[in-house]
């Protein structure tokens, strides 16, 4: 188990370095200066700009001296808000972004769980037909759409929630379902195809002979047993969910990580883009990371062999 942790650990930091290379490169590889669209008004004051943003600097001296700052907790300057680090700006508008991810997470897990095993449980019976149809809307409506649908019937006609904004419990009721939606469908359907395999097994026809109660064969037999797939998702779910709550901030005007990375796109800003790219792979990586671990945890047969996959 140490070893296979290890061993995911390692390749983690090679994804990361490999990832912060290319994206480098890439924003490098860009036709044109960044600095060309600064209303600049001399050649002189050009060459300035470029001095203090070590843009005058060969392609592998500017790589390396990225490499040493990003090791010490610095991602640069942005070149389109005067004197604000990027890190700063990540870190002051992570705040929003983070509680609506974790509010869209944890509804995704319990509302999902809670159709899985209702579904699981009456299996071709109303409530599984019930469970499974909310969970094909929620998978052919994304939530580009649902959120406007949403602002426009329960905001502005029925006047529920407010438009846009984060001023109080309320205004993250919105987003959280526009969030939420995709994922509660993918854990319902993939805890209910488990746990009708589950159910069906001799263990737990071994446990109702015995006498155990509904509640116990469940909770402790069947749903345990049936959880692997949906941790194993869990790991993408976390960070697919911070990163793709950039189109729902800008919808519902939350200023979040989403709106800095929006508006670095459209202004060039590559310090701030270099900057969100790497800062959303790092949760990325690190949720999938503790996903394994969650795995290992969860699965008894890891923990006794110590092989994974096999």
């Amino acid at each position: 188990m140490l070893r296979y942790i290890s061993g995911k650990f390692v390749f983690m930091l090679i994804s990361l370095f490999l990832l912060v290379t290319v994206t480098f490169l890439l924003m490098n590889a860009i036709p044109g200066s960044p600095l060309q669209s600064e209303k600049a008004t001399s050649e002189a004051v050009q060459k300035n700009l470029e001095a203090y943003y070590g843009l005058d600097k060969p392609l592998y001296v500017q790589y390396g001296t990225y490499l040493k700052n990003l090791l010490q907790g610095d991602m640069g300057i942005s070149m389109k808000k005067k004197f604000q680090s990027v890190d700063k700006m990540i870190s002051q508008s992570f705040g929003p972004s983070l509680r609506l991810g974790l509010s869209a997470l944890v509804t995704s897990v319990v509302v999902g769980c809670l159709l899985g095993i209702l579904a699981a449980m009456y299996h071709r019976k109303l409530l599984d037909n019930l469970a499974m149809s909310l969970a094909v809307i929620g998978l052919a409506i994304p939530s580009i759409v649902l959120a406007p649908v949403m602002q426009y019937f329960l905001a502005n006609k029925l006047g529920w929630f407010e438009v846009a904004g984060l001023n109080g419990p309320m205004d993250y009721v919105l987003p959280t379902i526009a969030l939420s939606s995709g994922p509660i469908a993918v854990i319902a359907r993939l805890l209910r195809s488990t746990m009708i395999e589950v159910l069906n097994a001799d263990f737990i026809k071994t446990a109702k002979s015995k006498g155990l109660s509904g509640y116990v064969i469940i909770v402790k037999h069947a749903l345990r047993n049936s959880m692997l797939p949906v941790v194993t998702y869990l790991g993408y779910l976390t960070a697919g969910i911070i990163t793709g709550s950039v189109v729902v901030e800008k919808i519902f005007a939350i200023p979040g990580v989403g709106k800095h990375f929006v508006t670095s796109i459209i202004d060039r800003d590559y310090p701030l883009i270099m900057g969100i790219t790497i800062f959303y792979a790092v949760i990325l990586m690190v949720s999938r990371f503790l996903a394994d671990i969650a795995y290992v945890l969860v699965d008894p047969r890891m923990r006794a062999g110590g092989k994974v996959g096999k």
